[in-house]
Parts: C-alpha cells; structure tokens; sequence
C-alpha cells in the first residue's frame, strides 16, 4: 500500500488547500495521472501519481486546508501486506512507523522516484489502516461517493477550470473534434445550458440571510498579508503624468496590419513594457529593492518584469524572466504565455518569485489612474490607464488624440522625488514618440 503525502510544491509552503479529486476510491490510476488540484497560496498546481495502482483511500476532502506531509490519498500498488505479527506489533510504536514509511517512500511529484528509495520487498513496522489527516476521519471505501476519473473527461487542465467556472458537467459534453473536449465545447454547453443553472461569480445569499462569510485562505489570504506588509513597511510615492499616445497606437494599428506580425498577440500592454524597459536602461536604479536584514539596496542586472493579472483566484503576479534581453517579439510572446497561464489558473510558483518591477494595466478595466500598491521584494510599480480620445493641444492647435495616465508609485527609502520623475518623464517621452523605443534592441 502506497500513501502518497502533500509535498512541498514549491516556495517552502507549510499547508495547501484541496481544491478537487480527480479520481475516487475504486478507481485505477496509472503513474503520472493527476490526483487532485490543490491551492496554495501561490498558485494551483496538480499532483500527478507518483505509482499506479487502485486507489484505496482517500484521505481529505475537497475544501480541507491540509499541512504539508500529510497523507492524502492510500493507493494500492501491489506491494506486500505486513504480516499479522508485524501489525500488532506496529500498534504501540506509531511514531516510529510513520518515520520508517517516510523514510522508504520519498515525496515525488512524478513519477514513482528511484527503484532504491522505493523498495517493494521491504516489510514495513506500520499498521495497514490507513492514518486520518491531522485528526479528520479517513473516509473508507464505502463511503467515498464515486465521482468521475481523469480519464473519462478527457479534457486539459484550462478547459477543466473554465468548465468549472462556467458550471459545466464535463460528463455532459460531448467532444466535436476527436476525443477530447476543447474551450468551445465547454462555451458551447454554457451557452446551451439554462440561465438557472449559470453560477454566479458572487456568493448568492440563501433567503433571510443578511450576509455571507467567506474563509480567508489561498490567494487571497496570501493577496492581504503581501498588500499589508508592503504598506505598512515601505513609504510609498505616487507621481503622475497625463500622455499622449497617439503615436504609439497608430505604430500598434500599423504592426496588426504587418502580415510578419499576424503571429504575435499585440497590445498596448506590450509597448508600454517595451517602453519601460528602455526607461530602465537609462535609469536602472527604479529596478532595485531594499534588503531590510543586510542593510542594503540591492540593484540586480537584469529585468524580471511582472504584470498584475486578476484571476478568478484573485490577483496574481507572475513575471517574465530577463525580459530585458527580449525584442518586441519575443516580449509579446512572453507576456502571452504569462497572461493565458493566469486566467487558467495554472500560473506556477517559480513564475510569481523574483520580479524586480511591475506593471498593471489597470486602463483594461476602464480605469483612468490609481495608487498601485508595491509588490514586495521591488521598488516600483507602474499603473497603465485607460488611453481615451481627448482633447489636446499640439503645435498650439486643438485636436482629438489618444491620451492616457501613468501613475508610478515607488519606495520612498531608496528612490527619491528627482530619479522617480525622471523615470515617469522618460518614459512618457518614449511614449509619445515611440520610435526610440522599438527600434533600439
């Protein structure tokens, strides 16, 4: 009997929460095939088998917040059964059986790990009924509701969450195209299904009731102790500047009208990064942080450029590694990977650490402005709004451009009034004139 344990998925978390069982006591698993989905608080992440086998117990439920090293799930894999002797014997020393288990079979999340570190001839001095979770009853056979495989979905991990999200049974949708079912399927069936069954993206409150309580965990617990701690930590300033970008959208119309661009997912998102990694070339001091416990400002070499994404999860801040060694091309790219990975909520720890400046495109919301909060870890943050047809004057004349609003909010502790400024102002001038920046590589 193999018992597979929440492993450390990253970032040294402590707990995570179970998001949904992708199989059911009863079912047989291969190694590899995926378990369950589980929330931590930086990101979900599947668990693959790390044995195949049937699966025997399983040991939490969807919604439990689960401490690493917990055993989650028993799977059958074939191995010997300890002897009668053995199992009694195993009953008044648990604690030294648990350590002999996790000294036999190490926390792998693909596949069943070196032949070595698995031995299947060694007996083991533990007790075969499974161990309940941090004194939660382990759920028998018997009692475990049957529920469908991955296998019988047949569908990936994005279109799994958006069938979720969109309240679509999988079981019900029948694939158009092969076996296997794709993101217009899913759309399909929402659209088809009846508007009752739709799920509302709030909490709907039951009659009577006056309000709804939602736990704080996952994300947005991991959202609220960040904001807190980079308010309360580093003296933020905001500074402004109104720009007109009119030429910068009409190098954007003229790029989608390029047929060598048809490939590439472009925005105004993208020349604004573009434009600030030029800005930061001149002034690579805004691309720095403050190390509180060694007393020093740390000025890295290279750009890890995060971009603020709202999720269904909440927001997250996944970033693109040395984004600053890429052309416009390869920027696009980057940020389109990083974008679709979000909203599919599959956006993985290592691409949440480590960013040294962050931009939020908050104008995709309709936003003119606002006061972004610094990410921790970074000293600056930039706040794209909303680029609208005003009136403005240009060589003393008034016409209808495209404006928009910068806002860049800094730490105050090593970025002063004068190199904040300066940033804002060079990068509004790329922006109004946007030739300096996406010719020069």
């Amino acid at each position: 009997m193999f018992e597979f344990k929440l492993p450390d998925v990253g970032e040294g978390l402590t707990e995570a929460d179970v998001l949904e069982w992708q199989v059911a006591a009863g079912d047989t698993v291969e190694v590899n095939q995926t378990l369950l989905e589980i929330e931590t608080a930086k990101s979900v992440v599947e668990l693959p088998s790390p044995v195949a086998g049937t699966v025997s117990v399983l040991h939490v439920e969807a919604g439990q917040t689960v401490p690493v090293g917990t055993v989650i799930i028993s799977i059958d894999d074939g191995s010997s059964a300890p002897a009668p002797a053995i199992e009694a014997e195993a009953a008044s020393s648990d604690a030294s059986e648990v350590e002999d288990a996790s000294e036999e079979k190490p926390l792998v999340l693909v596949g069943p790990g070196p032949a070595a570190a698995v031995p299947r001839t060694r007996r083991l001095t533990r007790r075969t009924d499974p161990v309940p979770a941090q004194g939660a009853p382990a759920l028998p056979l018997a009692e475990v509701a049957p529920g469908p495989s991955r296998s019988a979905t047949r569908a990936k991990p994005p279109v799994r969450l958006l069938a979720k999200q969109l309240g679509v049974d999988l079981a019900s949708v029948a694939p158009s195209n092969g076996d296997v079912i794709s993101r217009r399927d899913v759309e399909a069936a929402a659209v088809a299904a009846p508007a009752a069954a739709q799920p509302s993206l709030a909490a709907e409150p039951t009659p009577g009731e006056r309000e709804t309580r939602t736990p704080i965990k996952g994300v947005r617990k991991a959202i609220a102790a960040a904001m807190t701690s980079s308010a309360f930590t580093a003296p933020h300033v905001t500074l402004f500047l109104t720009v007109d970008v009119t030429r910068t959208m009409d190098l954007l119309a003229r790029l989608k009208a390029d047929r060598g661009w048809t490939d590439v997912r472009l925005t105004p998102l993208v020349l604004v990064a573009r434009a600030l990694l030029m800005t930061i070339r001149r002034h690579p001091g805004i691309n720095a942080r403050w190390d509180e416990a060694a007393q020093e400002i740390v000025q890295p070499h290279y750009v890890n450029l995060g971009l603020a994404a709202a999720t269904p999860r909440g927001l997250i801040v996944p970033n693109v590694k040395d984004a600053d060694t890429l052309d416009l091309r390869g920027l696009a790219g980057a940020i389109a990977d990083l974008v679709a990975t979000a909203r599919a909520g599959k956006t993985s720890p290592e691409e949440m650490a480590h960013g040294t400046i962050t931009i939020t495109n908050i104008g995709a919301l309709g936003v003119d402005a606002g006061t972004p909060i610094l990410n921790p870890g970074e000293a600056a943050i930039l706040a794209f709004g909303n680029v609208r047809d005003t009136p403005w004057v240009v060589g003393g004349e008034l016409q209808v451009r495209k404006v928009t609003q910068l806002a860049l909010s800094f730490d105050h502790r090593l970025i002063d009034g004068e190199l904040g400024s300066n940033v804002l102002a060079t990068l509004g001038r790329l922006l109004e004139d946007p030739s300096e920046a996406f010719v020069l590589s």
